[in-house]
């Protein structure tokens, strides 16, 4: 039963569902305030929620049903059982894996697939061409993510984020050495959240609303709140790794550091969003090929470096 509760309630699906739904309305408030405008109330994103929640699913008709309809359920479940691997206000999280970080990745790859799959089997062509966007994406931010977390984990010995997070809050100046990694990290994020200056496969002055365009009702909002429940997975994971600190204040105090950490990723993420405008698809590619996986290789031998200096 407790194990039920942790999965479903708290630290599992209705913390993170509440959790996204906050994040949501800060990041707008934030986004909006930087643009001089007042921005959406507090219980927006829960109207947004319900709105969607009470209008009609309708399935295209050259669509595939079945995969139209299991995509969003496929992305959500990806999304919150990545999120029971990471720790979040001590170094124990709900699941441990000797290797949970290769997990951790795998599981966060899967909702960008789902919202690939969902467009491509909307038949639409607003949806396809949304679609081979996400997918090409996918390529082009996911291997400067997978290496600025490896990095910190070649400098830690370990593939476990539990230990790893032990590691650097015993060793607190190893994990300022992991800052390009942070700051490649930061960046891919945005481009696996969709966000400006990455948002490319929803944009909606070019092809509608991209992969999402044929979803409605309770599959979109489905979709809208597996976006939410990944920026915080995302962004506890960025925590976890490179913010190791105050893992053992106890659980009060760590869970509000936690939340403080989550905030500090959101503002800066609301802040690239801010100050930059969209890329074309081809420029994301070459920058995170020419700039980004170049920076997080270069973390990785900074990593080997000190490793070396170490033995």
């Amino acid at each position: 039963m407790s194990a039920l509760i942790a999965i479903f309630v708290f630290p599992g699906f209705l913390f993170l569902s509440f959790l996204g739904t906050v994040v949501e309305f800060i990041d707008r408030k934030l986004y909006a305030r930087m643009q001089n405008r007042i921005g959406p109330p507090w219980f927006q994103p829960v109207a947004d929620l319900l709105k969607l929640v009470a209008k009609e699913d309708l399935v295209p008709e050259e669509a595939n049903p079945t995969m139209f309809k299991l995509m969003p359920v496929i992305a959500m479940t990806a999304v919150l059982t990545a999120f029971l691997h990471i720790p979040l206000w001590n170094s124990t999280p709900l699941i441990a894996l000797d290797g949970s970080v290769v997990v951790i990745v795998y599981l966060l790859t899967i909702p960008t697939l789902t919202f690939f799959l969902g467009g491509w089997h909307s038949t639409s062509l607003y949806s396809m061409i949304g679609a081979v966007r996400t997918l090409t994406q996918l390529f082009a931010y996911e291997v400067p993510l997978l290496l600025s977390i490896l990095a910190p984990a070649l400098l830690a010995h370990t593939w476990s984020i539990s230990e790893m997070s032990e590691f650097y809050s015993r060793n607190p100046l190893y994990a300022l050495t992991n800052s390009i990694g942070f700051l490649v990290s930061m960046i891919a994020l945005q481009g696996k959240l969709e966000r400006i200056p990455f948002d490319m496969p929803e944009a909606e002055t070019e092809i509608v609303g991209g992969t999402f365009t044929e979803y409605s009702g309770r599959l979109l909002a489905m979709f809208r709140l597996a976006i939410d429940m990944e920026t915080v997975v995302g962004a506890s994971l960025i925590a976890a790794v490179f913010l190791p600190f105050g893992l053992h204040f106890g659980p009060v105090a760590g869970f509000v550091l936690y939340l403080v950490k989550i905030l500090g990723i959101l503002l800066l993420l609301a802040l690239l969003r801010t100050v930059t405008a969209r890329l074309r698809i081809e420029q994301m590619v070459i920058f995170c090929w020419k700039y980004l996986a170049p920076a997080a290789l270069v973390q990785i031998l900074l990593s080997l470096t000190l490793n070396w200096i170490i033995k």
